[in-house]
Formats: structure tokens, sequence, C-alpha cells
């Protein structure tokens, strides 16, 4: 076994909106300030706080997903994502014992935790609190005596006198204040209809937004005891994921052109890294700014992200549009996740998309969230037929119909209906998988591809003579 040793902090909070992402990208960036090589983490699904931590630290935002992935590859990823660096900071999801629905710890910030080994700071918004905050600290440090509490960082503190207090509340809990961060209501990060505004959208914002956190953090917290903190944490029996390990798809190195820019920003780093050791040439491409597909493109992924915000000029970008519709009929491999099945509708909000499934998208006030079990109802070029996956769906528009002639997913459980649609060489959902949950994903994907490269090459010989 390969052990993996890197300090790690898990930075929790007891319920959403306590402060943790300020306090998680703060010291990330801070302490890459000090010249530290900092590995940022987020328990859950989130593609959003990635994109801040990535900033801060100028290394991929790496997503922990229990539920998504299984409790087994959570040290695998960590130790992947976290090689080579000095310090790994993992920011959590929800309050620190909230897992998935109707499943105990499942996919909590607890549950990671435990799993990494690592010690984890309680971020309390101490706003409408005296005394009070030690009982709270307290529940939370003894509900699970396998999830060690190491400190406490205090959020929205109104004065001195407001820090007096707490600090003596807390000196009878045994847990340390590592941290108090004063009201101001200058500092935070716009936000709309799925949370924070990704990075893409604002980039030079999203830069001033982290400086600030790094700055309001480093005066607040004391970094030096946060990183002894973290450096007690133990080595982890583990072997780190290797994207490798599932194998190449075959020979040949077709291209894979990958939706990115501002309007497609949900994406796992994983996800990459499992297409180019499957065989692929990973080339990105704009949509709102390119007008054809990379050169020789022999499949397309389109993630998640926000199409509705920039539905006009997605639009506008006819040229593109059926390029996309041209590939897809051509029976290519085209994997598309809710923004991705969007732009493959006929139209989103009555503006012209690609045209390649027959469904009408719209925006809608009610918002999709939650884990979803689904299976595979048929073959396509990502899934056979059968396969269950754990997936994510997160949005807030509608699709008509739901799901096509050949759907892609069966969702069971109380959600039972059948989504998505798998036509041609299309799979187009609206439920998000982590391909390295699913072994064999890329790599099925890849060797289509790779077909369809070696029937274009023979077929352009045959139209040459050759």
């Amino acid at each position: 076994m390969v052990t993996g040793s890197i300090p790690r902090l898990v930075i929790a909070a007891p319920a959403s909106g306590s402060g943790k992402t300020t306090v998680a990208t703060g010291l990330m960036a801070a302490f890459a300030e000090r010249g530290l090589a900092v590995s940022p983490h987020k328990v859950g699904p989130d593609y959003i706080d990635p994109g801040y931590h990535a900033l801060a630290t100028g290394r991929p935002g790496r997503n922990l997903d229990a539920r998504l992935c299984g409790p087994e590859l959570m040290a695998p990823l960590f130790l992947h994502g976290a090689a080579g660096s000095r310090l790994a900071v993992v920011e959590g999801v929800m309050g620190l014992y909230d897992g998935a629905a109707g499943q105990g710890e499942l996919a909590s910030t607890a549950q990671v935790a435990k799993l990494l080994r690592a010690p984890v700071v309680l971020v309390v918004d101490a706003s409408s609190q005296a005394r009070s905050v030690a009982a709270l600290v307290h529940g939370f440090a003894s509900w699970d005596p396998q999830v060690r509490i190491g400190g406490v960082v205090l959020n929205q503190v109104a004065s001195d006198r407001h820090e007096a207090m707490l600090r003596e509340a807390l000196d009878e809990s045994g847990v340390p204040v590592l941290g108090v961060l004063r009201r101001d209501e200058r500092i935070g990060t716009p936000s709309r209809h799925l949370g924070l505004v990704p990075v893409a959208e604002r980039r030079a914002e999203a830069v001033e937004s982290v400086a600030s956190l790094a700055a309001r953090v480093r005066e607040g917290c004391d970094l030096d005891a946060l990183l002894a903190l973290a450096r007690t944490a133990p080595a982890l029996d583990a072997r780190a994921w290797d994207p490798a390990a599932e194998g190449s798809a075959g020979p040949g190195r077709p291209v894979v052109a990958v939706a990115a820019g501002p309007a497609f920003t949900f994406a796992y780093a994983e996800h990459t890294e499992l297409l180019s050791a499957a065989g692929a040439r990973v080339v990105p491409f704009d949509p709102l700014r390119d007008e054809g597909l990379p050169e020789r493109t022999a499949g397309l992924v389109i993630g998640g992200g926000f199409p509705e915000v920039y539905g006009p000029e997605l639009s506008a970008n006819a040229t593109l549009r059926t390029a996309v519709a041209r590939l897809a009929a051509s029976g290519a491999p085209v994997a598309a996740e809710c923004a991705g099945l969007l732009y493959l509708a006929r139209s989103l909000d009555g503006l012209p998309m690609c045209g390649v499934l027959d469904a009408e998208a719209r925006m809608s006030q009610r918002l999709t969230l939650g884990y979803r079990d689904v299976v595979a109802l048929g073959d396509s070029a990502l899934f056979p037929a059968g396969t269950r996956v754990a997936g994510h769906e997160f949005h807030r528009t509608l699709l008509e119909p739901a799901a096509g002639p050949a759907p892609a997913w069966g969702v069971t459980g109380p959600q039972r209906r059948v989504e998505g649609f798998v036509q041609d060489g299309v799979h187009a959902s609206y439920v998000h998988v982590h391909w390295a949950g699913v072994p064999g994903t890329a790599r099925r994907f890849v060797g289509r591809c790779t077909e369809l490269s070696e029937n274009t090459e023979n077929t352009e010989h045959a139209e040459n003579g050759e």
C-alpha cells in the first residue's frame, strides 16, 4: 500500500450559511501566499466552490462525494488530487453531520472527515450567540467520537466584548478558538438561482474577492495553529486513485472536444484525466466564442453550467450550433449533462439551440435538487444497458418532453420515472454522473470515438482513391 501523510483540514459548520466557503477559500489563499502548495477539495457534488478554490491555490478544485463515487474512493481520490501538495484544505457541505437524505451519514462532511482521518475546524456563525456557543460546539464535538473537532473559527463576531464572551464560554468546552472573523458586509461573492456565480463569469472580480478573503482570514485566524493541527493528521493506508488504471481504449488519439467557457463551467477534473488516460486528445472549446468544433473532433462532451444566462449568445453562434448538430447526426459520441442537454434541445426559452433533440427547454421557478439512483435503460456511448449509477440533479429548468423515445435513465425509488435521451451516439440527461465512480465509462466513450475516427479516415482514403 502507498500511504499518504499529507497535512489536512476539513472546514465544517453546524449549518449551511455559517461561512464555510469564506473560511476555506480564505485559508487556501492565505497559505498559498505563504508559498505552500495547497490542494483544494470540496465535499459533495458542488461545481462552483471548487472554481474559487482553484483560483485561491492555482490547483484544480476537486470534489469528494461518497454518494457518487462510494466511500471506498474518498481516500484514493484525495491522495490523487493532493499529490505534491504540502497542505490540503477540504471544504465541507451543509451541516457537519448532514448527508444524503434518508441514508444516515453517507456523503456527509463527517463521513468524509473520518475516511480521511482529518481534523475538523468548525466554523460557527456567532452573530446571535454568547455563552450558548459552548453548548453548540460541545454537542457537535461529542456527537460522534470518531469525528475529531480540533478547533473553532467564530464568524460574524460583532465586537471585542462579544468576542470576549464567546472565548470565555468556549474555554470550558476544551475546543480551542483558532480564529475570529468580524462582521464585514463588504466581503462576499455574488449569487444567483443556483448559488454563487462561477469564477469564469467574473474573473477579475473573483480575484479581488479571493484576495479579500485571504486578507480577512490572515488577520483573524491563527494560521500557525491551523497548520499545526493539519499536521496531526495520520498517514492514510490507501493507494492514490489512478485514471490510467482503467486502461486505454486502444490505439489512436481521437479528438474529444470539451465545452468550456462561462456558459459551461460544471465539470469534474477527473473526467478530463480519464479521457486522456483512455487515449483521447482532449481539446476545450468555448461555445460562446468558437464558431466551429476543434479540427477532427470525434466526440463531444458538454457538461453543466448556465446556458440560460447566455441563451442569446449561444443562439447567435449559429455556425457552431450547426457543427454540433452535424456531428451528432454522424453518430459521433456526444455526452451531455444538464446544461449540455439544454444546448442540444430545439430551443431554450424560445431561442434556437442545436436542435439535436426534439425537445423544448425553459426556465422554471422550481429548483430540482438531489441525489438520484438511476439505471441505464439501453446501450449508449457511455453505459451498457442495465448499468446502475448514483447521480445528482441540480437545475431550475424544465424540458418538454423530459425523455426521448429511448430514455437515458430509469430513475428508481420515490422519484421513479424515465429521463433523458439516447439517440444515435448521443447520451443527454439532467443527471450528473462522476465517472470515477463508474469505472470504464471514459474508456467506452473514447473507444466509440476511435471507431468513428477510423471510419472517417477510411472514408476519406476511399474518396481520395487511396
